[in-house]
């Protein structure tokens, strides 16, 4: 999977035509020039034509041996977001496949969100449901992330680390679950990359220092290892398996380790015909070196949920250095890269049988999702759920006939129930543990063996369960098991919560529950009926406020409409003296209009020389905003806004608050640096705090006083002249 060259599209087509049939390469022609015409005139941040973006997820698609419409939806998978090609376009001129994978990963764009945050998780909350209906719209996803994360560089910072941010929460953490190690591996270490600079380029440089070192010793331990498996007639392929640098940072960070404590730096790995060979090669390995105890893992007998299988083993080597060794056979090799993606691989222009290996049931927390998303009606409380239960670190536990069950880190027992069946949770009265009883918040271990004690006269789930248990299977079997059994009494609790919520705004239940307001918040929130509505507030599915909320919005809206007419009209009826004006002490002049109160705005804390407004508010007079606040830009604000100046912008004899954000590397000194600095510009201070992460990055926000924006400039300057200070920025409560 290249990461530096450039594929053109017949590139892509001639790799798909070593497996694919001329009719399917026809096929995935079309798809190209479809794209290629669509996206004409079109160009992408780092000014190249946006086709060659389509073709490099093809190729990375090609790589990994999928079918025709997958590839096909490589290159066409911007199509429906950013042209004016529609769904029903792509399935009449392609198919439904094509068509479904296409819209699957198409964001929702046409809809108004209360927030980015809110949006982007629709946008993840229905690329999951595509994705639990067929697996091959996340593969396309990933791919088109991957290529993304690559040309990163061409995006401002700030975006920079949103998307690693995203990359490393969701993406990789997906790509592992779906056993996809060598597109999982290069997104962590592009993340890495621009999330944390220092670090990354230190590992590299730590790497290159000690790479021929590295080399020499591996190349000595496959020579021998070599020569014993010649002696009993094994044939194998031998590796060194550099370690990516997102791991090496991960154990640095989380066990608080030097990079030359990192033992499994040193790898070496060995494909061979067949599982017998495997073990063979394990005795060898252990007989010619000494293992390390507990550091010998069986991924065959028992492989990981994400399909991978091979066995680990870590030795002292021949100079006395901890050495891993994994050894696999061709096939577990293949599934090790490219996870599930292997089985959806063309071999001699057939689809595999997507059974294979058991895939179907290893992936069925693919289908639970479906599930998930019929109980959860915000998109956010759903993004939550499903990291906690497929990108949280997992435990693995048995069932008493040696089945293996596997679960978030933290589940109890209960978990553990609903996991087997709905009924089984809801009948649950104890758990025994290695054999041994054990209470329903026993937090379960790896290697645990649970027998579940059921009885027919439980009267089901205690609701203090929800608050034990980890994984949003249980939880929303439970909340269902009461939703049912408490249906009518959780309507009128809901009812009056909400009632009693309204009145907490100050208006009557009467005036605002009528059945348009309750019929348009019912959809707002996506239940069949009212009566659905309050139920879940009464079993604390949704919040009586955010049900109070939406209800009352539209009466506020008109209140707060109706204080500001008044304020504009007490204002205006001020203007009587044309060329008037009012100060005070901001030093900010107000045209045609006297005794007014007028004071600067805290959020953006202007200063003479910024571009300015005025803004009318309920009571307070005129706040006076820099032009691009944030806190003005809302589209009922127009009618707020006044014309006011500064008086006189060189002034000197006044102060004006300041915030200002200072981020560099957590040095010893840094914070004194910044103080001495803002002393010698004999500027005084008001406040200052600061802080660091683990990943030693320190943000200082410091309060000044200043005269105007050039005094601010030359203050500005001088920090960034700091060593180890990256940026200055005027912070925007």
């Amino acid at each position: 999977m290249s990461k530096d060259n450039i594929l053109t599209a017949q590139d892509v087509i001639e790799q798909a035509s070593q497996y694919l049939s001329k009719e399917d390469t026809d096929f995935i022609r079309r798809a190209y020039e479809f794209a290629k015409k669509a996206h004409e005139n079109q160009f992408r941040k780092s000014g190249e034509p946006y086709i060659i973006h389509p073709v490099q997820v093809a190729g990375i698609l090609v790589h990994l041996e999928l079918d025709p419409e997958t590839i096909s939806g490589g290159f066409l998978h911007d199509v429906v977001e950013d042209t004016d090609v529609t769904v029903e376009m792509l399935e009449e001129e392609f198919n439904t496949e094509v068509a479904m994978l296409v819209d699957g990963v198409t964001k929702l764009g046409k809809i108004k969100y209360k927030s980015k945050e809110a949006q982007q998780a629709e946008n993840h909350r229905k690329m999951f449901i595509a994705m639990a209906k067929d697996i091959r719209v996340i593969l396309i996803k990933l791919a088109d992330r991957l290529h993304n994360m690559r040309t990163l560089k061409h995006l401002p910072p700030e975006k920079q680390r949103r998307i690693s941010n995203e990359t490393l929460e969701i993406f990789a953490p997906l790509a592992h679950r779906l056993g996809i190690s060598a597109i999982k591996w290069e997104l962590e270490d592009v993340a890495l990359r621009y999330l944390n600079p220092q670090q990354y380029y230190r590992i590299v440089n730590l790497m290159k220092q000690k790479r021929q070192e590295r080399e020499s010793y591996i190349e000595e331990v496959m020579q021998e290892v070599q020569n014993q498996l010649e002696d009993v007639n094994i044939k194998a392929e031998f590796s060194g398996r550099p370690k990516h640098l997102y791991s090496i940072y991960r154990k640095m960070v989380l066990q608080n380790k030097q990079f030359n404590e990192i033992y499994d730096l040193l790898a070496v790995r060995i494909i061979v015909d067949s599982i017998k060979d495997c073990y063979a090669v394990l005795g060898i390995i252990h007989t010619c070196w000494k293992p390390m105890p507990g550091r010998f893992k069986d991924y065959i007998a028992m492989p990981k949920p994400n399909l991978y299988q091979s066995l680990h083993t870590t030795v002292i080597g021949p100079k006395g250095a901890p050495l891993e060794v994994q050894i696999r056979t061709k096939e577990m090799h293949e599934i090790a890269e490219y996870g599930i993606a292997a089985h959806w691989a063309y071999k001699e222009g057939k689809k595999i049988d997507q059974s294979h290996a058991n895939s179907e049931e290893k992936l069925a927390w693919f289908r639970e999702i479906l599930e998930w998303q019929n109980e959860t009606h915000d998109a956010e409380e759903f993004m939550e759920s499903l990291k906690v239960d497929l990108f949280s670190d997992m435990a693995y536990v048995f069932t008493p006939k040696g089945d293996v069950i596997e679960l978030p880190a933290g589940s109890v027992p209960i978990d553990f129930a609903y996991k087997i069946h709905t009924e089984v949770g809801n009948q649950t009265i104890g758990a025994r543990i290695n054999g041994k009883m054990e209470p329903l918040d026993y937090q379960l271990k790896n290697g645990d063996i649970i027998e579940i004690i059921t009885s027919k006269h439980s009267y089901g789930p205690s609701r203090d369960w929800l608050k034990m248990t980890q994984t949003s299977q249980a939880k929303n079997k439970i909340k269902q098991f009461f939703k049912k059994q408490q249906r009518d009494e959780n309507v009128i609790k809901g009812k009056e919560l909400v009632d009693k919520e309204i009145r907490t705004t100050g208006f009557d239940p009467k005036d605002v529950t009528t059945n348009d307001n309750l019929k348009r918040v019912t959809e707002r929130f996506n239940f069949i009926s009212v009566e659905d509505m309050y139920a879940a507030v009464g079993y604390q599915g949704i919040t009586a406020a955010q049900i109070a909320t939406r209800l009352t919005e539209k009466l506020r809206k008109e209140e707060a409409n109706q204080e500001l007419e008044q304020t504009i009209e007490d204002v205006q009826k001020q203007a009587v003296k044309p060329k008037s004006s009012h100060k005070k002490d901001s030093g900010v002049k107000v045209e045609g209009v006297d005794n007014l109160l007028v004071r600067l705005a805290k959020c953006c804390n202007p200063v003479p020389g910024d571009a300015i407004v005025g803004y009318i508010t309920k009571g307070r007079g005129v706040s006076v905003h820099r032009k691009d606040c944030p806190n003005i830009q809302a589209e009922d604000a127009g009618e707020r806004l006044l014309y006011v100046e500064w008086e006189n912008t060189n002034t000197a004899s006044k102060h004006y608050h300041v915030d200002l954000e200072i981020a560099g590397y957590d040095r010893r000194g840094l914070l004194n640096d910044v103080l001495q600095t803002v002393n010698e510009m004999r500027t005084n201070m008001i406040a200052v705090n600061g802080k660091s992460d683990r990943n030693k990055r320190a943000v200082i926000h410091v309060t000044l006083l200043i005269h105007n924006v050039g005094h601010l400039r030359k203050i500005v300057e001088r920090l960034k002249q700091i060593k180890d200070v990256y940026t200055v920025e005027r912070v925007v409560q």
